[in-house]
């Protein structure tokens, strides 16, 4: 069944606030089936190696869940109510959720290393914070355009995470997939401090 979008906010709740109480939901269960999947992995730990790679990798999704979370507040007088935007944020957001699912396996004490766990499931954890951050990026430049996009902050906060990620997702080498996630977690503080 259609109704307006009015009667379907109701009267005191603003666009966003409907809006983000979806995207909220899903962002925070993205964060806590992270953080969930690390509580189970460390209380395993005498039967399981976590390693850099799985931890590098939950600190990466972490720190981009946060990142879009935020980039969702600023944009919150310029989206609109309407089908196209809640569809597309609840498929974002439910990558997300997807993603931050991989990172950890369900039953950790199943792994002698998670380091195996990590090589089957990274390129899909990458790739769908890659396909998160293309829409996210698209979402911004339809928006509000890209008046800094020229720029050298801009070249190397925004720009190079989507080569590095590709890089990420392609190789077959472990210790340049740790660069990348290296590299790609250093542009969070980054982009924070460089104004």
């Amino acid at each position: 069944m259609h109704f307006g979008t009015q009667a379907a906010i109701g009267g005191n709740m603003s666009g966003f606030e409907f809006i983000f109480s979806l995207f909220g939901l899903l962002l925070g269960l993205a964060l806590a089936e992270g953080l969930g999947g690390l509580a189970r992995a460390l209380k395993s730990r005498h039967k399981v190696r976590i390693g850099w790679p799985t931890a590098l990798l939950g600190l990466f999704v972490t720190c981009d869940v946060v990142t879009f979370w935020m980039y969702g507040w600023g944009m919150r007088d310029l989206l609109p109510v309407n089908w196209p935007t809640l569809f597309g944020g609840f498929v974002v957001t439910g990558i997300y959720f997807v993603a931050a699912s991989l990172i950890f396996p369900s039953e950790a004490e199943d792994w002698d290393d998670l380091d195996a766990h990590f090589d089957r499931h990274r390129r899909k954890v990458l790739a769908g914070v890659l396909i998160a951050n293309i829409a996210l990026l698209s979402t911004v430049i339809a928006l509000v355009g890209m008046q800094t996009a020229g720029t050298l902050r801009t070249a190397i906060t925004t720009w190079s995470f989507f080569p590095v990620s590709a890089l990420a997702i392609a190789t077959k080498n472990r210790r340049i997939v740790l660069a990348c996630l290296v590299w790609l977690i250093a542009l969070y503080p980054l982009s924070a401090v460089w104004r």
